[in-house]
């Protein structure tokens, strides 16, 4: 058996007791090297800079110019299903949209999920399930058991999430929901391929709402935690509520160490927001990238908190366009507290470009509260 290649580098060995890792699919036969594609977390980016770890809010992906779509957003033709329905009846009505994809890429092959979202063909999933694929290095297994080749659109790193297009129509597609609704307790069910099982459910709750949460150097999200069983190959699959409705795109989890590189789900599973992803998959089919939204500073990812501290203002940015200075420490964004660098980056990412928030901001003895119109990162 070759030895597996994670799509990240874990960057903290070990939080709160956890030790956090890339996840080991079994090979299916001999001579692949599988891709671990229900991720890891870490909580904490940490740059290698000298004389400190230093964060930047920015981050942006530019990459081939999407296929040519209409002005009319893709989601306009989600279905809507019944209302409280059974785990069985969400399952048999989402299950047609879910899909695996097998994919060839820079570091291996490995199985990932996917869900459809425009009866032509486009599909969400993660960059680490998809966004390195070679060409032509994506097949798509649907879940009457056709394939096809699947073409990627686009991708942002710093969202984990991908879009890739298949050359098909009249599919089956699932209707998208609203996170921002979510409250902890809701039933969830998570639908895609855990180890290359094709066409498995799992239930549970929502545990917990905004969790920040990294996955190497790039990812960072405002997450959906729940305890329903993701395993590796799920990443990519839908997180999808009690009326069948998408909330959330699945995409990492946490494992206790096991000293042999393998683990599994523990009940700690994070799922992209599909208010975040809705948009990141829009304009990614429109334009081919996605732009991610900023305040113009970079960070002291080494401050203890609580809040982020500010290590510098970039000039005639956003941040400094407001009066943020070096030294200032956020605390609150639009009232929400804010505790370390980490959560001030995903929760900035929640916004979009354009986005006009309240940064609390504690300078010395001050208190001070100012309007900031969020701008989009031209990396």
């Amino acid at each position: 058996m070759s030895t597996p290649i994670p799509p990240f580098t874990p960057v903290e060995p070990t939080i709160q007791g956890f030790q956090y890792q890339p996840m080991v699919i079994p090979e299916k036969k001999p001579n692949r090297t599988s891709l671990m594609f229900a991720g890891f977390i870490v909580t904490g980016l940490v740059a290698g800079a000298a004389g400190g770890a230093v964060g930047f809010i920015a981050a942006r992906e530019t990459l081939p110019a999407a296929t040519s779509v209409t002005a009319t957003s893709v989601f306009a033709d989600s279905p809507s299903l019944p209302a409280d329905g059974s785990i069985a009846d969400v399952a048999a009505a989402v299950q047609p949209a879910v899909v695996q994809l097998n994919v060839n890429g820079a570091e291996g092959e490995g199985t990932g999920s996917g869900f459809i979202i425009s009866s032509d063909g486009y599909i969400i999933t993660n960059n680490h399930v998809a966004g390195s694929a070679k060409e032509d290095g994506i097949d798509v297994l649907f879940a009457d058991g056709s394939t096809a080749k699947g073409k990627l659109v686009g991708a942002n790193a710093g969202y984990d999430l991908a879009v890739v297009k298949v050359d098909k129509t009249g599919l089956k597609t699932v209707p998208l929901g609203k996170s921002s609704t979510l409250r902890v307790g809701d039933t969830v069910i998570a639908l895609g391929s855990p180890l290359g099982l094709q066409g498995t459910v799992t239930s549970g709750i929502v545990s917990s709402l905004n969790r920040p949460v990294t996955a190497g150097n790039d990812s960072f999200i405002n997450a959906i935690q729940t305890d329903a069983a993701i395993n590796p190959g799920n990443s990519g699959g839908p997180l999808v509520n009690g009326n069948g409705a998408v909330v959330g795109v699945n995409s990492a989890i946490a494992s206790l160490a096991t000293g042999a590189g393998e683990a599994g789900s523990i009940g700690l599973g994070f799922s992209i927001p599909i208010d975040t992803a809705k948009r990141i998959a829009d304009e990614i089919i429109k334009t081919g990238s996605a732009a991610t939204p900023i305040i113009g500073v970079q960070l002291a990812m080494n401050f203890e908190g609580p809040g982020g501290k500010v290590s510098s203002v970039t000039k005639g940015g956003a941040a400094d366009q407001a009066g943020v200075q070096v030294g200032d420490v956020i605390t609150k964004i639009n009232g929400q507290l804010i505790t370390d660098g980490t959560q001030l980056i995903v929760t900035v990412r929640s916004f979009a470009p354009g986005d006009r928030v309240q940064l609390t901001i504690k300078r010395g003895d001050q208190t001070l509260t100012l309007p900031l119109n969020l701008t989009a990162s031209k990396a």
